[in-house]
C-alpha cells in the first residue's frame, strides 16, 4: 500500500520511457543555452564550471533528447537555496535517497511533463568530474567507439524501455572500457 502512494506521488517524466533519437545538432546550442543560464542562477553559489556532458554532447551520437549537463560547487552547504533557485526555472530536485548516487545532487528540468535536461551538481574535486569529461572527449574523437555505443544504447533502450536505472547500469561496462583505454 505506502508504494503504491509513493508511485502515485511521483510525477509523470519519473516513468518516462527511454526514447533513442537521431542527432540532432540543435543539441548543441540547447546545451550552450541551458549552461549559460545555469551559470546565472548558480553564480552566487560559487559554481565556475558547468559542461555539457552525455551523448548530446557528442556529433552523431543518437541519444535520449536530454541535455546532461555538470556543475561543480565549492561545497553542498547551499543545496536547499540551491533547490529553490533551481527549482523557480523548471528544475526539480531528486533527493539523494531517491537518487541512490550520494556524490552528487541530482536535478530534472521538465517541460511539458517531460525532461529535457539533467544536471549532476558535484563537489569540487569529484573524481567521477574527470571520468565524464575523459568519456565524453574521447567519444568526441573515436567515430568507432560512437559506433558501439550507438548500437550498445539503441539495443539497452529496447531492453530497459521502462527502468532507467537498469539502462544506465548496463552501460558501465562499456564506459569503464573506454575510461581504461
Amino acid at each position: 500500500m505506502d508504494n503504491q502512494m509513493e508511485q502515485d506521488n511521483l510525477p509523470v517524466w519519473a516513468f518516462e520511457k527511454i526514447e533513442i533519437k537521431k542527432p540532432d545538432p540543435k543539441w548543441k546550442d540547447k546545451g550552450i543555452r541551458e549552461i549559460e543560464q545555469l551559470y546565472i542562477l548558480l553564480l552566487t553559489f560559487g559554481v565556475k564550471h558547468v559542461e555539457h556532458i552525455g551523448s548530446t554532447s557528442i556529433p552523431n551520437m543518437p541519444a535520449k533528447p536530454i541535455i546532461d549537463l555538470m556543475a561543480s560547487i565549492p561545497s553542498m552547504k547551499s543545496i536547499n537555496k540551491i533547490v529553490k533557485t533551481l527549482n523557480s526555472h523548471d528544475w526539480h530536485y531528486v533527493p539523494p535517497e531517491l537518487d541512490k548516487q550520494p556524490w552528487r545532487r541530482f536535478f530534472v528540468k521538465v517541460k511539458n511533463d517531460k525532461r529535457v535536461a539533467h544536471l549532476h551538481l558535484m563537489s569540487e574535486g569529484e573524481e567521477r568530474w574527470d571520468h565524464f569529461l575523459k568519456f565524453r572527449n574521447k567519444l568526441r574523437t573515436n567515430t568507432q567507439l560512437v559506433n558501439e555505443y550507438a548500437v550498445l544504447k539503441s539495443d539497452l533502450a529496447q531492453e530497459h524501455n521502462n527502468d532507467r536505472e537498469r539502462y544506465t547500469e548496463s552501460k558501465t561496462e562499456f564506459i569503464n572500457k573506454v575510461l581504461l583505454t
